[in-house]
């Protein structure tokens, strides 16, 4: 089985530079937290909750028929001022999916997000972080700026501590990475320990948080 690291390797984003990585270049003290896969009613309501408390902003990469199923909470997030990014439709495998297939997958989804706000400047992460450079060059003449991230915190694996999930964070993060968390089911446990805990010790050490 692949090791995904926490921390995206520095080679790698050379290897990939049409991809936004990180803000290093930024001067102000500020962490990217990234939200995967929602909306989901209770944990994206739990992760507004958190954000608020903090007097943070994030950015939520959401699955168009998660939007479908769930607009009040989509709605939720548009109003409290963070950014929305696109994710897919159905959270398609680029490796698995036909070029025609994956473009008309997130064209449905800027569809059904358009519906609830119009979004000039658009961002797209593709689900696993995959994607072909012929799908890449297509999303970019359709407006997209493609964002993956500098540290993931691993909320989705089952054999990730919650403190673990916390640490990952912690350990590789500084001013300008972005940080990516999940606001699904699979990665509640996780979740609901480490984004309180990482608010707090990025709080308390001077930085802001800010939506990309």
């Amino acid at each position: 089985m692949k090791i995904i690291p926490a921390k995206t390797p520095e080679s790698i984003k050379l290897l990939f530079p049409n991809y936004i990585w990180d803000f290093y270049d930024r001067k102000q003290k500020t962490i990217y937290l990234t939200f995967d896969d929602g909306p989901i009613p209770e944990v994206t309501e739990f992760v507004l909750d958190q954000l608020n408390l903090f007097n943070a902003k994030a950015t939520f990469f959401s699955i168009g028929e998660n939007i479908k199923k769930h607009p009040e909470v989509f709605n939720r997030i548009i109003v409290e001022g963070h950014r929305i990014g696109n994710h897919t439709m159905n959270h398609l495998k680029a490796r698995k999916s036909t070029f025609s297939k994956y473009v008309n997958n997130v064209l449905e989804c800027e569809k059904k997000i358009n519906e609830h706000i119009k979004i000039k400047d658009k961002i797209f992460r593709p689900p696993y972080g995959q994607l072909s450079k012929s799908k890449l060059t297509e999303l970019r003449k359709y407006g997209y700026q493609i964002v993956l991230w500098d540290v993931l915190s691993k909320d989705w694996d089952k054999n990730v501590s919650p403190k673990q999930c916390f640490n990952n964070v912690i350990n590789n993060s500084k001013s300008g990475s972005i940080i990516v968390f999940h606001d699904s089911i699979k990665a509640s446990k996780n979740l609901e320990y480490a984004l309180p805990n990482v608010l707090k010790y990025f709080t308390e050490k001077g930085y802001i948080f800010d939506k990309i």
